[in-house]
Formats: C-alpha cells, sequence, structure tokens
C-alpha cells in the first residue's frame, strides 16, 4: 500500500475543495487535493451536442446512486473532474442575502435549521473569492442586493438582443432586472476571452474562457507544485482513532492500487451527497452527537423552466444568452398571497443543446423534438426549498458497490410549500415570456440534484448540527466538511460562491491552528 503525509489532506476539488486547499497552501501548509475524477480535455469535442455533463465520462457511474423517491432516473451518478462543476456550471455568482442567514419560521418549520454565522462572516470572504473567479457583474439594480465593499472585478458584458427582449418585456411589467454575475472571462485580454458561444451551461470551456476552478486555480497549483492533486483516487474510508482521521483510505482508479493518506487536517468537500455518503460508510457519525441526522435535511432547491415558444428562431444571433437575473419576488410579493415570505428567483436560461433534448426523450422522439429548440428560450425558477428530516441520503452497508463503498440510496421529495412556492414564481415567469412575444410557455421541471445542500449542517447546538460554526465536524477534532452539506438552509440562489467564501473563511480558521502549533 502506498502512503503519503501531508499537513492538510482536501477531499474533493469543487468550490469547496480548490478553495481551501489554495488558502491552506498560501498559510504554508503542505497540501493534497484528492480527487475521484480526472483532468478534463479541452478542444472542439466540448462544443459538440455530446459535451454537455450528463453525455461525458465525467458524470460517474460507478459508484451509482440508487434513487428511491425523487430524481430524474432511478440510478444517478455524480460530476466528477478536477475542478468538481465548476467545469460544467453556467458561472452564476450570486452571494446570499443577508436576510438568508435568518430562514422565516414557514421555511425552517420545526427543522431546528440554524445558521451560527450571518452575512457579516462572510462578507470580506465573498469579496475575496469574486476576485479569485474573477466575476463579472453589475451593482445598484437587483432590489435584494446584499452590502458589498467593492464593485465586481469586471463589468457584464453587454446583453444579447434575444436578452434584450426579455428585459424589456420585464420592465414594462414593473420589475427590475439586471446582469447575473458570471464567472465568465469577457475582457480580460491576457486570458482566453469568451466567444460567447451557445455550449457553455452544462458543458466545459473549450478554450478555458469560463473562470473555473481549474482555470482559476488548480491547473496554476499543478504547474508551481503548491498543491498536490491526486485524480482520479476514491476515498472510501476515513479511520478515526481517539477522536481524529488517523488514516485517509483510497483505491487509485487506474491501478487499482490500495493508497493511504495522513495529514493533522482532513477536509472533506466532494458533494451534499458524496460527503455523507463517505462519512457513513467510514461510520463517523457514531462519534458526533448529531449523528443521527448525517445525511438528513437532504435540500436542493425546487427548479422549473419556463420555455416561451416563439413564432420564430428565439435566438437569432445564436449566441451564449444566460444573462440576466429578477429578484423582485426573492421575499414574496404583495400579488402573492401564499407562501408569504420567501420566494425565490428568476434567471435567464439559454435554448437547450439539441444533445440534452435527445438523451431526455426516447428515440426518435428525442431527434423530432431536439429540432424545434431553436424556437424556444426560458427562465429558470429557482424556488427555496424546507430542509426536511425524511429527505436524505443513507448508506446500504450489506449491499457493496465498487471501491469498497456502500451503496447509497437517497430519497428526496418537496413539501406543499416547496410546491407553492416555484408555482408562485412560475406565473410571473410566463407573464414575461407573453409579453416577449412567446405564442404560449412550457414548463420543465428540474428532477436532477444539481444545487444540493445540507445533508450535514453546521450550527451552534449540537443535538442538531453535525458541524460547529467552523465546518468543525463534532466528535473528530480534525475532520472539516465545507461543501454546500454545511448550509442550514438553502436560499434561492445558486450555492457556489458561498461554498467558496465558507471555505476561504474556514481555511483562515485551519491555517490560525496550524500556525500555532508550529510556531
Amino acid at each position: 500500500m502506498k502512503h503519503h503525509e501531508y499537513d492538510a489532506i482536501v477531499i474533493g476539488s469543487g468550490f469547496g475543495g480548490a478553495m481551501i486547499a489554495h488558502r491552506l497552501s498560501e498559510q504554508g501548509l503542505k497540501v493534497a487535493i484528492i480527487e475521484r475524477g480526472d483532468w478534463v480535455s479541452r478542444g472542439p469535442e466540448n462544443w459538440s451536442k455530446t459535451g454537455s455533463i450528463d453525455l461525458t465520462p465525467n458524470y460517474d457511474k460507478s459508484v451509482p446512486y440508487e434513487v428511491h423517491k425523487g430524481g430524474n432516473k432511478k440510478q444517478m451518478g455524480v460530476y466528477s473532474a478536477v475542478g468538481g462543476p465548476s467545469l460544467f456550471y453556467g458561472g452564476v455568482s450570486f452571494r446570499f442575502r443577508e436576510e438568508d442567514f435568518y430562514p422565516p419560521e414557514e421555511i425552517v418549520s420545526g427543522s431546528n435549521a440554524q445558521w451560527p454565522i450571518d452575512y457579516n462572516a462572510l462578507e470580506k470572504y465573498y469579496d475575496q473569492a469574486e476576485q479569485l473567479l474573477q466575476i463579472a457583474g453589475e451593482s445598484g439594480i437587483d432590489p435584494t442586493e446584499p452590502h458589498r465593499n467593492f464593485p465586481f472585478p469586471f463589468a457584464a458584458a453587454p446583453y444579447a438582443s434575444v436578452s434584450l427582449k426579455i428585459k424589456e418585456a420585464a420592465q414594462s411589467l414593473g420589475l427590475k432586472p439586471f446582469h447575473l454575475p458570471l464567472a465568465i472571462n469577457y475582457f480580460n485580454g491576457a486570458r482566453p476571452v469568451c466567444q460567447l458561444c451557445t455550449t457553455c451551461d452544462t458543458y466545459t470551456c473549450a478554450i478555458g474562457a469560463k473562470n473555473d476552478l481549474e482555470t482559476m486555480i488548480l491547473d496554476a497549483a499543478r504547474k508551481n507544485r503548491t498543491i498536490d492533486i491526486y485524480a482520479n483516487t476514491i476515498v472510501h474510508t476515513l479511520k478515526a482513532n481517539h477522536g481524529k482521521v488517523e488514516g485517509v483510505y483510497c483505491i487509485d482508479k487506474i491501478t487499482n492500487e490500495d493508497v493511504r493518506f495522513h495529514a493533522a487536517y482532513v477536509v472533506v468537500s466532494a458533494g451534499a451527497l458524496a460527503s455523507p455518503h463517505l462519512i457513513l460508510n467510514s461510520e463517523l457519525e457514531k462519534l458526533n452527537p448529531a449523528g443521527h441526522i448525517v445525511g438528513r435535511y437532504l435540500m436542493r432547491h425546487i427548479n422549473s423552466i419556463v420555455f416561451g415558444v416563439f413564432p420564430h428562431v428565439a435566438d437569432q444571433q445564436n449566441r451564449f444568452h444566460k444573462e440576466m437575473a429578477i429578484m423582485d419576488f426573492y421575499f414574496g410579493h404583495k400579488d402573492i398571497a401564499y407562501p408569504t415570505s420567501k420566494l425565490g428567483s428568476l434567471q435567464q436560461v439559454p435554448t437547450p443543446g439539441k444533445g440534452l433534448v435527445e438523451d431526455a426523450l426516447p428515440n426518435p422522439l428525442g431527434k423530432i423534438v431536439a429540432q424545434g429548440v431553436k424556437y424556444i428560450t426560458g427562465l429558470l425558477a429557482i424556488a427555496e426549498d424546507q430542509p426536511q428530516y425524511k429527505n436524505h441520503i443513507r448508506v446500504d452497508k450489506v449491499q457493496i458497490s465498487n471501491f469498497n463503498l456502500g451503496t447509497p440510496i437517497v430519497w428526496h421529495e418537496y413539501s406543499a410549500r416547496d410546491k407553492a412556492a416555484v408555482l408562485a414564481l412560475i406565473k410571473p415567469a410566463k407573464d414575461i415570456m407573453k409579453k416577449a412575444g412567446a405564442l404560449f410557455s412550457y414548463v420543465h421541471h428540474i428532477r436532477t440534484f444539481s444545487h444540493s445542500a445540507g445533508t450535514i449542517r453546521m450550527g451552534d447546538d449540537e443535538r442538531y448540527s453535525p458541524l460547529d460554526k467552523n465546518c468543525n465536524f463534532r466528535g473528530v477534532e480534525n475532520l472539516y466538511v465545507v461543501d454546500a452539506c454545511f448550509m442550514p438552509t438553502s436560499s434561492a440562489v445558486n450555492p457556489s460562491l458561498t461554498i467558496a467564501a465558507n471555505a476561504l473563511r474556514v481555511g483562515d480558521h485551519i491555517g490560525s491552528l496550524y500556525n500555532r502549533k508550529v510556531n
């Protein structure tokens, strides 16, 4: 068995893993990232109709998730690559609103969810994350915009013509649309600049103009040898002794060799499904006073796309147009009687790729419908969902899947309040589409587990929170969790920037502990 020693081991290279590894290396720690996926190639294949994530080898089903309730398939994989989901996301990088850290009882609803930190604890880390990801956006229009110390690093790019049409329709209805904050390089000529192609959201950028984590952090770390990155390596067990993780046990997917890592600090950031899978497989929940809820309170937003069907080609420029957001309904609206508190956001989504439609529908229906996608464009309704105990991931250790991991089993269903919230957002989205010239609208309900959160949440009360305010896993002194698991509630915006900001915060905490010991 190979053996490696480090100051810190980070499991997963997504927004939490890459950011905390970056910060720990800055603090002087010798850091390794362990990633189950591979480095993603970049080239013309990324622009093809099979370049979308679910159609690529990076949709990993080597340890499939058995979905007993919810989901779009009975067996689902996970997004697996160096850089994690950032390689395939659309670049949307929102801060949580200040009020998101004080969720109303209508959302919490007896779940004992509470945030042990507030917006002020993350504000400077939001600043830092936006700089590291070089976010392009605009401020001063969003009616829910939180306080910020600095402007966005870059201005937003000009709207596409289809975006302008939807923007004008929303404004005519009294709304305040504004540019989405995006991790896309429009203006920095020292790097490849966005070509405004239509293969962005759910695709790896073929030229590296999307500011994903490989492009912005991990590739330089590899070249400069500031962080060691072990790709194609699956962690199956964290062995604890005397209240500390003493061994991280892995399998090299290429050689099938066993590998063991040891470090003073172990950070799990594999995602809101994969992280509890690992911790439950390792039986570490038995050491935690809130171990009974590890894997529980799974949230995933309740998302629906309202596609407007137009009498002509919707995107006549054939260019990127995931550009605009509408937040007027975020905290409720005078015209909506129920739910009475938080609802969510509307965000523009581009015309879907033909490959995705063909994959989603059986032949020959998929090929026929795919020919009509050029006539549609849409708005994504993202509603905040309630944390519910019954929604969970658990591990069946009788059924051992590949790589010494028990079979992960997922159960999720939305509450009546969740469904009412998304319906309240769908109506104004349809009104906007009609005003923009759509003949009618079609609603597509998203059933994937993107935006998953909450399965190992933080809090002050050790009875209901497996993590403390510094994301330390209670009962295991040197174990931390920094992906979306840590969130007690989901808010109603994309979680990536908040994961990144919190990981930088926790990195500073661990760095201070390390430097106190060595100095």
